[in-house]
This record gives structure tokens, C-alpha cells and sequence, in this order.
């Protein structure tokens, strides 16, 4: 196995199996930390610099709390449009990144280009994680998932999972490379092309990924209704197909949306008609209506425990990247 130590956090393709566990063995250990809601002195030294050109409530503050959590600092923005990179200069990654890398220790950085964090990894000093890359990949949500299901199932081999949403996610990339280091069949469900309105994309998984699923042993195939599916799966992932262009720095909500339609939705009465008593329910948040609140109560729901979980995966992540844990 690799050691993480400087190890830029681009990409799960060519993560392998036992670095999947590695992570999730030191951010178990070190949960206990952020159970009590204390803060420890491991990191005491280190600082984190965020670099998100896109909107983030959970992924940059996550990275935050747990840099916190380990004693270390954190500095950066959350709004491109309050630096040079957003203003009348567009300064480009590299002269962005040539700047940080002196502002501390590793950078976790979202953008609505795909490969940016790529290219910011190629003129970094210090490690990189992808926060999000346009319609790229996320690897931290899809570590913070998995071990969301370890801890709340015990493992994660042998557990059905089932995608649901729109398979240009970036979470959907991540989830599948993901899976073809265990033993998880995956169906993915996601609408065609003007199945929401007359000029809607098509949402199903680009081919360009299936290819390479296919390449690495992903076990998966398609569906085109919730209800063909739910009633096998262990794990639901839901993303929505009613959501901004990823492709922009910023979209603001049109005056009127579309509605999520019942194929692509998570009910309560869907859950408690056909889905398995045990399984569990995630969602990267946020949402619009693909589950609808009267969801949040029920015994499936897992994905506020994820917003705990990512805190204590980045925990792991930081104290190996930065070389306390080998």
C-alpha cells in the first residue's frame, strides 16, 4: 500500500482496496474525538487552506471541523468572486495555487471545472483534495458514504447498493470506481434525455464512465424506476435530478422548477411498501423534493449521521496525508 503522506486526494480510480480501509481504520480511531466534541493537539502544527470557487455548506465545513478537531488551523474563501481568481484578473490555478501552497500544509479545493484540482496538484508544493470538480469526481463525500455504511452496517461487502439521481454527479463517478474494490453490486438509475421537461439532458451515466467501470469489474447495470430496484438494495444514494449546472461557479434557481418525478423520488410510502427493514438511505444533501421530509424521522434515513461521518473520515484523512498516522 501507498503511504498517504503528501499524497494529493484527486481521484478514487485508482484507489485500491486495503487504502479504502486504511482510511477507515484511523478515522475510527480517532472518532472518538469528535463523538465528545472535544479537540486534541495532533495536528496542532498544520494548517488547512480551502480553496472553493463553488458553493459548499457541508464539504468545506466538514474539512474545517476536522482540522479543528486535530488542533489545526484553517484558512481560505468560500467565494471566488472575493479574490483575484474571480474578479476582472481571473487569475488562473497555477498563480492561485503557487500562493497558497505557502499559506499551509494542504489545500482542499471544489471547482466548477472539471480536472481543476488536477491542474492545482501539478504546481502544489503540499497535497490537494478534490472537494468537487465540476461534473468530475468527489472523493471525500464517497469515502465519508462508505464509511457511513461501515459503521452503521458493519461492513460493506455483500450490500446491494442502488444510485439514484443524475448520473453526471460527480458523486455517482466516485461512488462507482469506488465499488469496484468490494464486493457490491450497483444499479444506477437515472432519467433520459426531456424525461423532466422537453429540453432536460440526459442524466443517465455517461458512457465515458461506464467504460471504465466495465474496465475496473464494476458489477452494475441500469433501471429506469426507483420501484424496479429498492426492493434488493441495502444502500440507497440519492442525488437529485432537479439541480444547478456544476459546470458554473454559481447558478441562481429559476422562478419556476420542475418537480422530481415519481420514478426518480424517495417516499416514505415507497420505504415502507418495498424497501428491506435494514437498509440505509443517503443523500450528499442538499436536496430539493427527491425525498420529502416526512422521510428525515424514519428508520432508513442515515443522512444526517453522514454530515458526523464526514467530519471523522477527513480526521483520518488529514492526520494521514499530513503524516501523523502512518
Amino acid at each position: 500500500m501507498r503511504s498517504f503522506m503528501g499524497r494529493d486526494i484527486l481521484s478514487l480510480k485508482e484507489f485500491e482496496r486495503s487504502e479504502f480501509l486504511r482510511i477507515f481504520e484511523v478515522a475510527q480511531r480517532l472518532e472518538p474525538i469528535a463523538r465528545d466534541r472535544r479537540n486534541s493537539d495532533m495536528l496542532k502544527h498544520k494548517t488547512l487552506v480551502t480553496a472553493f470557487y463553488q458553493p459548499s455548506t457541508r464539504t468545506r465545513l466538514s474539512h474545517e471541523a476536522a482540522m479543528h478537531r486535530l488542533g489545526g488551523h484553517v484558512t481560505g474563501f468560500s467565494d471566488a468572486k472575493m479574490t483575484r481568481a474571480g474578479d476582472y484578473y481571473q487569475e488562473s490555478i497555477k498563480d492561485t495555487v503557487k500562493m497558497l501552497e505557502f499559506y499551509g500544509d494542504v489545500i482542499a479545493m471544489r471547482h466548477f471545472q472539471k480536472g481543476a484540482p488536477q491542474e492545482a496538484a501539478k504546481w502544489s508544493s503540499v497535497p490537494v483534495i478534490n472537494g468537487g470538480d465540476g461534473w468530475g469526481e468527489h472523493p471525500t463525500q464517497i469515502l465519508t458514504d462508505l464509511y457511513t455504511v461501515l459503521r452503521e452496517r458493519g461492513r460493506i461487502d455483500g450490500l446491494r447498493w442502488l444510485a439514484l439521481g443524475d448520473m453526471r454527479m460527480r458523486t455517482m463517478h466516485s461512488l462507482g470506481y469506488a465499488l469496484t474494490q468490494f464486493d457490491c453490486p450497483v444499479t444506477f438509475v437515472g432519467p433520459p434525455a426531456n424525461a423532466l421537461f422537453p429540453t432536460s439532458p440526459d442524466m443517465r451515466m455517461p458512457e465515458e464512465y461506464k467504460a471504465d467501470f466495465r474496465q475496473y469489474g464494476l458489477n452494475f447495470n441500469e433501471a429506469e424506476h426507483v420501484e424496479q430496484a429498492i426492493a434488493t438494495a441495502d444502500v440507497i444514494l440519492v442525488e437529485p435530478v432537479i439541480q444547478a449546472d456544476y459546470s458554473q461557479s454559481r447558478q441562481e434557481a429559476p422562478k419556476e422548477r420542475p418537480l422530481t418525478p415519481v420514478n426518480f423520488k424517495i417516499t416514505r410510502e415507497l420505504l415502507m411498501s418495498k424497501a428491506k427493514s435494514d437498509m440505509v438511505l443517503l443523500h450528499s444533501l442538499p436536496r430539493m423534493d427527491e425525498i420529502p421530509p416526512d422521510v428525515d424521522i424514519t428508520r432508513w434515513s442515515r443522512y444526517w449521521q453522514e454530515a458526523f461521518y464526514g467530519v471523522v473520515l477527513k480526521m483520518g484523512l488529514f492526520a494521514l496525508v499530513l503524516g501523523a498516522v502512518e
